[in-house]
């Protein structure tokens, strides 16, 4: 048997506070707040010696989960976040919103801004790529 679901995706990010807040009035939901350490987590994820603040977010619809993490020890060693996003390695999380407009006009006060435009996909779709707090690139796509 293979893989049954996607669990989650991670993000690495600087200020924990200021992205969950971003997330939250992106829409998504926080389900909870730890800090991860010990020598299981480094086994994981052969980082030893590893401290990290993590937030599980949730969307609505209970399907999807997003990790915001904040490594305390060791510090981060590279910073990815104004990549292009032709550049290769991970390049944006895309969620489905009901109204484009009022969603990114929650989220501009938090940092969010347009990548260039909100675009119509062949009339089934308005989408746009967009910077939230860090330079986290996110898909947003309403069905028209």
């Amino acid at each position: 048997m293979g893989i049954t679901r996607m669990d989650n995706v991670a993000i690495v990010v600087e200020d924990l506070d200021a992205t969950v807040a971003f997330f939250v009035a992106l829409g998504l939901e926080l389900e909870g707040r730890t800090t991860v350490e010990g020598d299981w987590s480094g086994r994981v994820t052969g980082i030893p010696g590893q401290r990290v603040d993590i937030a599980m977010m949730r969307t609505p619809d209970g399907h999807g989960r997003l990790e915001l993490c904040r490594y305390l020890e060791p510090a981060p060693v590279a910073d990815h976040r104004t990549a292009p996003v032709n550049a290769l390695g991970y390049l944006r999380v895309m969620f489905a919103v009901e109204d484009l407009e009022e969603t990114l006009a929650r989220v501009e006060p938090l940092g969010g801004r347009v990548v260039d435009e909100v675009v119509d996909y062949q009339g089934v779709y308005r989408l746009c790529y967009l910077r939230g707090p860090e330079g986290v690139l996110i898909g947003l796509a309403q069905e028209l």
